[in-house]
C-alpha cells in the first residue's frame, strides 16, 4: 500500500507546489521509490503542471467519468502523465470550469485505484478547505502544513493544526515544514516550535534565487541544481521519510463500526453482502468488537485522567456554553489518544466522529443513552445494566446493541443526571427519581436494591407539546370527546386522568392544561417537573427530598398547602399517590375548582378505590361514607386511558361522577367509550369510540355560561 503525504498551507506564496514537485522527484530519483504526483489545487489550476513543463491530457475528473462506466481499473493507466523526471502525475481538472464535476465520493476509489502501483503518492493540496480536500486528507498517512518563518504564516498555520484536530485528525499526522528558515529577519525554528503544537520535521534554506532559476526552467530543483542548500536539504528530508516509518500513521478499516450497529447485530448478512464465509468472518467481527471495545475503555481511562474528570465540578455539566468548551477539548484529546492505542488513522471520517463522539459521550455526557435520546420514535430507554440497554418504539419493547463501558460508567451517568436537580443517589439513597433538562422523567436504582447492577429508566417526552388534533390524527380520541372534555376543562370542571403505567396520562394531562384561559393563574406540583404548560401565568413547584442527614424534605402535600396560600386559579399536581389526595379533594370542595391530577388506575372504578386508600393514608380516620361524599361532591369527571395489545395508546372512557348512588357507593355514568371489535392481520388494534347516549347534567350549565358543546357530540352511532 502506498504512503500518502499531503502538503498544504492555507496561506499562499509559501511553496508547497514547490516542495510537492521537487519531494516527489527526490523519492524516485535518490530513494528509487515508486511516486504518483497529485495537484488537488483547485485554485491554481494547472500551476504544478507549467512548472513542470507538463500537458497533461487526462485529469481525475475524467477517471471519475471511467469509475462510473466500470472500466477505472482497466483503463486507469490512461489517466496517468508521465514526468520526465520519473514519477507519474495525475492532475485533478485541466482547467478551471471543471472543478464543480469533481465529485468527493470518488476520491477515495481514486485512491484504492492506485495504492498497490506506488509506494509513495505525494499531493498539493492546494490552500482551501473543500469537500474534494477533506476527502483527500482522509486518505492520507502524513500532512505536512508548511510554515514561512513570519507571524502571518504561523497565526495561519495555528489556526489550521487547531482545526485539523478539531475534524478529528490527530495530531502525530500532523507535521511541519519550515521554508525559507534562515530569511532576514525570519521567526527561529526553536521560536517556532513553541508557538507551533505540531512536529517540526524539516527546515528548507533561503535560496530565493535557486529557487527561481529553477522554476523558470521548468526543472525541480533536486535535478536543477542538487548541490544546492535546498536541493540538498529536500534529498534528506526524502531520505527521512523512506527511513523514519514513524512519521507516517497507518490507516486501519475498524470493521465493527463500518458494519454499523444493525450489521453488527446479524453478522452474517454483513459478510455475506461482501460475498465472504459468514460462519468464519461473524466470528472475526465479534473478535474486532471485543479489540474495539477494549480501545475504547483503554481511550476512556485515560480521557478520565487526563482531564481529571472525576474531580470535575458537577455544575459544568449544567452550563451549556462550559459544557461545549469541555467537549471540543475532550474531542480533540481523545483524537489524538485514538491513533496512539489503535496505531493507526480511521480514513473514514463518518466512523472516526462516531467513534470519537461514544467515547466523549461516555466521559462527558450520557453515553450510549445520547443517541437514544435523540431519536424522537423512542419513548422509554431501560438500562438493566452495562450490558443490557431496551427501548419502546411505537408501543413495542426491543433489545438495544448499545452497551456501555463499565456498571461504574452506568451510576456516574445517573449522578450526572440527577445531580442538576440537587438530588443524589448512594447505598444510604439507593433509589431516586429525577428529571432531564427536556422534563423526561428518570428512575434510578442501584445496588445492593438491583441485583443486577444500576438500572435506570427514562420516559422520555417530545420536545414539542401534543396537540389535541394530533391526538384525534392518531386514533386516541374522537372529536366528539376532545370537544367534550374542552368544554368541561373551560367550565372549570375538577378531572382526574386515570391509567396504568406508561399509558399516556401525563400527555394528556398537559393536552387538557391548554384549554386553561390564558389569563388565570396556575401552579403546578409535581415530584420530577415534567408538565408543560404554554400559559404564561404558570408557577412551577417541585417536591425536595431529604439532604444526606434525612433533613430538608419538602413533600407534595406541603408544597399543595403552600400553594392555596398563592391565590391560585388552578392547581395541577402532576400525580396524586399520598396523603396530598385529601388535600386536593378539600381545596376542591372549598372553591377551587377547575383542578386536575392523574392518578394510577386499571379503569374508572378503579379510581375510586384507589383514592379511598390515599385519603385513608393522611392518618385522618374518616369513616368511609364521609370519604366517599367527599370524592363525589369535589370530582366531575375522570379520564381514562390505556395502552393496548398493540403499543396504541388510546383514551378509553370518559366518565362523570353523578354523585351518590346510596350511602356508601358513587355513582359512575360513562359519557365515551372505545370499544375494541378485533384486531388485523397484523395484530393492529381495530375498534371505534361511540358516545354512550348519557348527557351529563351540567352540559346545560355550560350552555348557559356561553360554552360551546352541541348536543350532537352526545349521539350514539
Amino acid at each position: 500500500m502506498s504512503k500518502v503525504i499531503s502538503i498544504f498551507s492555507t496561506k499562499g506564496g509559501v511553496g508547497k507546489t514547490f516542495v510537492a514537485s521537487n519531494l516527489a522527484t527526490s523519492l524516485f530519483r535518490d530513494e528509487r521509490k515508486r511516486v504518483l504526483l497529485m495537484d488537488f489545487d483547485l485554485q491554481g489550476v494547472g500551476d504544478l503542471s507549467r512548472m513542470l513543463n507538463l500537458g497533461p491530457q487526462k485529469a481525475m475528473v475524467d477517471l471519475i467519468s471511467a469509475i462510473k462506466k466500470g472500466k477505472a481499473e482497466a483503463e486507469k493507466q490512461v489517466f496517468i502523465t508521465h514526468t520526465a523526471f520519473g514519477f507519474d502525475f495525475l492532475p485533478a481538472v485541466l482547467k478551471p470550469q471543471q472543478t464543480a464535476a469533481i465529485s468527493s465520493e470518488y476520491i477515495a476509489e481514486i485512491f484504492k485505484l492506485y495504492s498497490t502501483n506506488y509506494d509513495y503518492v505525494v499531493i498539493d493540496a492546494g490552500k482551501s478547505f473543500n469537500d474534494v480536500f477533506m476527502q483527500a486528507l482522509n486518505q492520507s498517512n502524513l500532512i505536512l502544513l508548511l510554515v514561512t518563518p513570519d507571524i502571518l504564516s504561523v497565526y495561519q498555520t495555528k489556526w489550521v493544526v487547531d482545526t485539523l484536530q478539531s475534524m478529528h485528525f490527530p495530531l502525530a499526522m500532523l507535521k511541519v515544514m519550515i521554508n525559507r528558515s534562515e530569511s532576514v529577519s525570519s521567526i527561529s525554528p526553536e521560536e517556532l516550535q513553541v508557538n507551533l503544537t505540531s512536529e517540526i520535521v524539516a527546515a528548507l534554506p533561503s535560496e530565493g534565487k535557486t529557487v527561481g532559476l529553477s522554476i523558470n526552467r521548468r526543472v525541480p530543483v533536486v535535478v536543477d541544481v542538487p548541490k544546492s542548500g535546498i536541493a540538498q536539504a529536500i534529498k534528506k528530508f526524502a531520505h527521512k521519510l523512506v527511513i523514519e516509518e514513524r512519521l507516517f500513521i497507518s490507516h486501519r478499516d475498524i470493521g465493527l463500526m463500518e458494519a454499523g450497529e444493525e450489521q453488527l447485530e446479524k453478522p452474517d448478512a454483513f459478510w455475506k453482502e461482501f460475498g465472504a464465509s459468514a460462519a468464519g468472518q461473524a466470528e472475526d467481527v465479534m473478535a474486532e468488537t471485543d479489540q474495539v471495545l477494549l480501545i475504547k475503555r483503554r481511550i476512556h481511562n485515560r480521557l478520565i485522567d487526563e482531564m481529571n474528570i472525576k474531580r470535575l465540578d458537577v455544575k459544568i455539566f449544567s452550563d451549556a456554553v462550559k459544557k461545549q468548551e469541555l467537549r471540543k477539548k475532550a474531542e480533540v484529546i481523545v483524537s489524538n489518544l485514538l491513533t496512539d492505542e489503535a496505531g493507526s488513522f480511521i480514513s473514514s471520517m463518518e466512523v472516526r466522529n462516531k467513534f470519537i463522539k461514544e467515547i466523549v459521550d461516555e466521559a462527558l455526557g450520557l453515553g450510549a443513552l445520547e443517541d437514544l435520546l435523540s431519536d424522537p420514535s423512542i419513548t422509554d430507554i431501560m438500562v438493566n445494566n452495562k450490558d443490557e440497554v431496551y427501548i419502546e418504539r411505537h408501543g413495542k419493547i426491543e433489545a438495544t446493541s448499545k452497551k456501555f463501558i463499565s456498571n461504574d460508567q452506568v451510576k456516574t451517568i445517573i449522578e450526572r443526571i440527577i445531580a442538576p436537580t440537587g438530588r443524589r443517589i448512594d447505598e444510604s439513597v439507593p433509589m431516586v427519581d429525577s428529571r432531564l433538562a427536556d422534563g423526561s422523567r428518570v428512575n434510578a436504582i442501584i445496588p445492593p436494591l438491583a441485583l443486577t447492577g444500576p438500572t435506570l429508566t427514562i420516559r422520555k417526552f417530545r420536545k414539542e407539546k401534543f396537540k389535541i388534533e394530533e391526538l384525534i390524527g392518531m386514533g386516541s380520541i374522537s372529536q366528539a370527546m376532545a370537544d367534550f372534555i374542552k368544554a368541561c376543562v373551560v367550565a372549570r370542571k375538577n378531572v382526574i386522568v386515570s391509567g396504568g403505567t406508561g399509558s399516556g396520562k401525563t400527555t394528556v394531562l398537559n393536552i387538557l392544561s391548554a384549554f386553561i384561559p390564558n389569563n388565570e393563574r396556575i401552579i403546578t406540583i409535581e415530584d420530577a417537573a415534567e408538565l408543560k404548560l404554554s400559559q404564561e401565568h404558570w408557577i412551577r413547584l417541585e417536591s425536595r427530598p431529604p439532604n444526606i442527614e434525612g433533613k430538608g424534605m419538602i413533600s407534595i402535600r406541603e408544597l399543595f398547602r403552600n400553594s392555596l396560600r398563592m391565590r391560585p386559579d388552578r392547581i395541577i399536581i402532576g400525580e396524586c399517590r399520598g396523603a396530598e389526595t385529601l388535600d386536593m379533594l378539600q381545596a376542591m370542595n372549598t372553591g377551587h375548582d377547575g383542578s386536575m391530577t392523574t392518578v394510577h388506575a386499571n379503569s374508572t372504578q378503579d379510581v375510586l378505590v384507589r383514592l379511598d386508600s390515599m385519603i385513608l393514608m393522611s392518618g385522618v380516620e374518616l369513616p368511609i361514607r364521609a370519604i366517599r361524599e367527599m370524592i363525589a361532591s369535589a370530582l366531575h369527571i375522570i379520564v381514562h386511558t390505556a395502552r393496548l395489545s398493540d403499543g396504541t395508546r388510546k383514551i378509553i372512557q370518559i366518565s362523570e361522577l353523578s354523585g351518590m348512588k346510596d350511602e356508601v357507593h358513587i355513582g359512575l355514568k360513562d359519557v365515551f367509550n372505545f370499544r375494541q371489535t378485533g384486531v388485523d392481520n397484523q395484530n393492529k388494534v381495530l375498534g371505534n369510540y361511540v358516545a354512550t347516549g348519557y348527557i351529563p347534567p351540567f352540559v346545560q350549565e355550560l350552555k348557559i355560561k356561553g360554552i360551546a358543546l352541541s348536543d350532537d357530540v352526545f349521539k350514539t352511532a
